[in-house]
């Protein structure tokens, strides 16, 4: 039974020329029901309609309070300052006019935060890919349900999970320690609230209940902030927020501005240069902004980081433009990494990234097999299968004896990956048109009528969408697995008979990182499916994008 006590949530919602979404945000913050005493909207001086859907709304339902700002804030802070200023209840949320409160997540966090008097409750949150509805859970395996955790310095990766939307907040501790939210044209400011949050070291409640749906729509006419990548500005504010974030936290606890400025490496840096402008120019001053960037940075946090955050960051500091083989840092960039040839090595035989620019890649010696970021290449080989190429790297392969590789197809919806058959590797051909590596080929047979049924049995209907890795074996037992490149006209759309579906479409395609990925869309649903997510992405392209943030 449900002992938290009644009328205690403040659910502030912000709104910019967003009259088609708004009222999807307001009802789902209604309908948590009388724990929420009211939803107080700020109409951020839209230009739309949107403000007259909150008052309309307003009219019939008497929990929810608009106000309606005279002039544009430029950002998401003030706005939420705002509907702090107005707010009644003891305890607060967050939510953006174009995403979701999932039904219950108001009781879920205050009964959290009574029952173990926690200034701060969070529960998961799902990044919802629209208009197709994958679900990618936010910081997964940051959160364990049930635990308490007494303050942030206990657990220093908290300072991955940046988002203001999936927690509840005590508003007496909010008002005791003067956090808000940074004012005006800030973006990114939930780093700041964020940090200012963790700085004041609260107790914090963890339930496994949904409580945040952030939807992503990447076709809209003007994205989010968070997905606006396109624009160096966009990442200068992404660094300058990142530094006020890291310095806060650092001023409260050493152990939490490093674990900002690592994350900083491991996250930020490569989401942005995996997905980074081909233009030259936008290239060069991306470059100069974040070798500025990690100014901040001490050798020892970057010491801290992962191989491939260390190993970019150090990339970065030693040159003052951009290298001639910024594509393969790009690509390194990826998840999981890749590291294409040359294979170069220093004077002394330790791997370095390049001739050109010879920065030492610490630990490559010792890194395990399975961290490894084995670089593979794939081309079609006929109607049913792909010829891969495995480049072995610095010998690390060879050593532990790579033996066979097979495919593996990871459902974008989540859940099990379907594995191929494996196949025994052969050493690659010396010269030609093969490029330099060393390593290993092998055709892998592609049965993609029989994917479309595996995706069938596990439930996935209509249009299904797969991730495509390699996975290598070795001989000493270890193995790694590899987001494959796609060469060649692999990337073509086919149409295939199928005797169980009639007809099979299928397109591979290329990822924002560069990796291949297959949608199958099976018989007529599917090719329904199909033609639903295009319409569906056309329309997101033609109306007002969301709120930025």
């Amino acid at each position: 039974m449900n002992s938290c006590p009644s009328s205690v949530v403040t659910v502030v919602v912000i709104a910019f020329n967003d009259a088609g979404l708004v009222g999807e945000a307001v009802s789902s913050a209604l309908a948590q029901g009388p724990v929420v005493r009211e939803v107080v909207a700020v109409n951020d001086a839209s230009t739309d309609g949107t403000g007259r859907v909150l008052d309309a709304l307003a009219a019939v339902h008497p929990r929810l309070k608009v106000v309606h700002r005279a002039q544009n804030s430029g950002g998401c802070g003030t706005p939420r300052n705002d509907g702090m200023g107005a707010a009644t209840a003891p305890y607060v949320m967050f939510l953006d006019s174009d995403d979701v409160l999932p039904p219950g997540a108001a009781d879920a966090l205050v009964t959290a935060a009574e029952r173990y008097r926690a200034p701060v409750a969070v529960g998961a949150c799902v990044r919802r890919e629209l208009p197709r509805g994958r679900d990618v859970p936010w910081v997964p395996g940051l959160y364990t349900a049930g635990e308490v955790i007494e303050q942030p310095v206990d657990r220093p990766a908290l300072v991955r999970d940046t988002l203001c939307v999936n927690k509840l907040y005590d508003r007496y501790f909010l008002d005791k320690h003067a956090i808000r939210f940074p004012d005006g044209r800030y973006i990114y400011e939930d780093f700041v609230f964020t940090a200012r949050v963790l700085a004041a070291a609260p107790r914090i409640a963890v339930v496994g209940d949904l409580v945040y749906v952030w939807h992503v729509r990447r076709a809209a006419a003007r994205v989010s902030i968070s997905l606006d990548r396109g624009d160096v500005g966009n990442w200068h504010s992404r660094v300058e927020a990142h530094h006020e974030a890291a310095r806060i936290l650092g001023e409260a606890a050493p152990e939490l501005g490093r674990a900002s400025k690592v994350k900083f490496l491991e996250y930020d840096l490569p989401i942005y240069l995996r997905e980074l402008d081909p233009d030259p120019g936008y290239r060069s001053a991306w470059w100069t902004l974040t070798r500025a960037g990690l100014r901040c940075l001490t050798e020892a946090d970057i010491a801290a980081a992962g191989a491939q955050g260390r190993w970019i960051a150090r990339l970065l500091r030693a040159g003052e433009t951009p290298p001639a083989d910024m594509d393969r840092l790009a690509r390194f960039a990826s998840a999981p990494p890749s590291l294409l040839p040359p294979y170069a090595t220093g004077a002394d035989g330790a791997a370095v990234w390049s001739e050109e620019l010879p920065v030492e890649l610490d630990g490559m010696a010792t890194m395990p097999v399975a961290e490894l970021p084995v670089a593979v290449e794939v081309e079609r080989a006929g109607r049913s299968a792909v010829r891969i190429r495995v480049h072995d790297l610095y010998g690390r392969l060879a050593a532990a004896g790579a033996d066979t590789a097979r495919l593996s197809f990871l459902p974008r919806d989540g859940g099990e990956p379907a594995l191929g058959h494996p196949v025994a590797l052969e050493a690659a051909p010396a010269g030609g048109d093969a490029p330099a590596g060393g390593g290993w080929t092998a055709e892998l047979p592609l049965r993609l009528g029989g994917l479309a049924v595996t995706g069938r049995r596990r439930g996935l209907r209509g249009m299904q969408a797969w991730d495509v890795r390699v996975v290598v074996r070795c001989a000493d037992g270890s193995s790694v697995q590899a987001a494959p490149r796609p060469r060649g006209d692999l990337l073509g759309r086919r149409i295939l008979p199928s005797s169980r579906y009639g007809v099979l479409l299928a397109q591979p395609y290329r990822t924002a990182s560069g990796s291949l990925a297959l949608r199958l869309a099976p018989g007529a649903e599917g090719a329904l499916a199909l033609v639903r997510n295009r319409f569906g992405r056309a329309r997101a392209g033609r109306r007002p994008g969301p709120r930025p943030g």
